[in-house]
């Protein structure tokens, strides 16, 4: 009897313990408390703000270019023979006057050319001085003649105009001769600097032949490309006189150079589809003016430019990702935002202008949230936290403003 009932307690033993441990259960669940219900606080953004005050600006328009000279040329030979000198200063950089001597043609047959056209003016004067004489002599002997007017043949008129002409030709050819003499001296036709020199000594040229090219370093050219549409920001489109800044990195500094616009070229590029814009700098390698610490600006250099633009009243000038589908986030007094629509005249890589759409001392929100919209309340960045309904101290303001 007693196994059975060890038997039959062995078996019921696992019931017992789901049953034990399902009423433990009920006693906890029926004696916990519920737990206290709080509000989930609201994620408030907190953004960095911008106090905007307009102003009057210079709309600058950016470019770029390589310095030019305005005026270069071919030296050539205007005579033949050989090169008998040339100047140390005629080298590849090197830096010449105008009218400085540069090289020199062998000159011995020319100025035996110029010795033969002296002796033939000598003689055709001679023989004109003779033909004067004779028509003298001939006057003389009409003096009597009474049947009409004297012949032009007799008075040796058709004679004396020959040796006239004769006169004429051999002064014609003594001057092309000296003209030839001062040609085999090469000369440098203005204030430069030697870009090449193509010739030696000793070498023999013809006429045409190129001895070197030459850069005036008297006034320097930039063509700066503008968008089509940029050239509505320039004072007037058809005459486009205006200052541009030039910079350029040079032995290791940023160097500045001003200059002018001069011109427009007034044809779109059918490739870049810009407009050029041609700017000047005078005295570009400072041969008449040098100040204390400047440098040159080499022909070749590549530089940034900074055309001066039309001058606007009520601008402000904002980082360009502060617009955001032609509005930006204005921050009340109390924090709340106010998603405004504004005149936006202009913008860059970076910056973004805009005009006659704010209040001096608003103040604009520069943090790039997505999630704003109008009515919204947030913190401003570095802002001690205002207690609910505190009234705004304006005089605290005002001063803080008139500090920054």
């Amino acid at each position: 009897m007693m196994k059975k009932i060890k038997i039959i307690l062995r078996r019921l033993s696992p019931l017992l313990i789901v049953i034990v441990f399902a009423g433990l259960a009920k006693v906890l669940i029926n004696s916990q408390e519920a737990p206290e219900q709080k509000d989930e606080p609201i994620s408030v953004p907190i953004i960095d703000v911008q106090t905007v005050v307009p102003q009057t600006l210079s709309l600058n328009l950016p470019s770029y270019g390589v310095v030019n000279p305005k005026y270069k040329t071919q030296l050539v030979t205007e005579v033949q023979g050989r090169m008998i000198n040339i100047s140390p200063q005629f080298v590849a950089g090197g830096v010449v006057k105008q009218g400085e001597q540069l090289a020199i043609i062998e000159p011995s047959d020319y100025e035996a050319d110029l010795i033969q056209a002296e002796a033939t003016l000598a003689q055709a004067t001679a023989a004109l001085n003779e033909e004067k004489a004779r028509g003298e002599v001939a006057k003389i002997e009409f003096k009597g003649f009474t049947n009409g007017v004297p012949p032009e043949l007799g008075l040796r008129i058709p004679q004396l105009k020959k040796e006239q002409a004769n006169v004429k030709y051999a002064q014609a050819a003594l001057a092309r001769a000296k003209r030839n003499l001062e040609r085999t001296v090469i000369r440098a036709p203005f204030d430069g600097i030697i870009k090449a020199r193509n010739v030696d000594l000793g070498q023999y040229v013809t006429l045409g032949t190129n001895l070197g090219e030459l850069y005036d370093t008297s006034i320097a050219e930039i063509r700066l490309p503008l968008a089509n549409e940029d050239l509505a920001y320039l004072e007037s489109v058809d005459n486009p006189d205006t200052n541009v800044t030039l910079t350029a990195q040079l032995a290791g500094k940023q160097v500045t150079w001003q200059g002018n616009i001069v011109r427009s070229e007034n044809v779109i590029d059918e490739q870049t589809r810009m407009v050029y814009l041609v700017a000047e700098i005078r005295d570009p390698y400072l041969r008449n003016t040098k100040t204390s610490g400047q440098l040159p600006l080499k022909y070749g250099s590549f530089v940034n430019a900074v055309i001066t633009g039309k001058t606007v009243d009520e601008v402000v000038k904002l980082p360009r990702h502060v617009v955001r589908n032609g509005q930006v986030a204005v921050v009340s007094d109390d924090n709340i935002i106010e998603m405004r629509t504004v005149n936006v005249i202009r913008s860059d890589v970076s910056s973004i202008y805009i005009q006659g759409s704010f209040k001096a001392n608003e103040r604009v929100s520069i943090t790039s949230v997505n999630s704003l919209n109008s009515g919204q309340a947030i913190k401003v960045l570095g802002e001690k936290a205002k207690k609910p309904n505190e009234p705004v101290d304006t005089d605290a303001q005002a001063a803080t403003k008139a500090g920054e």
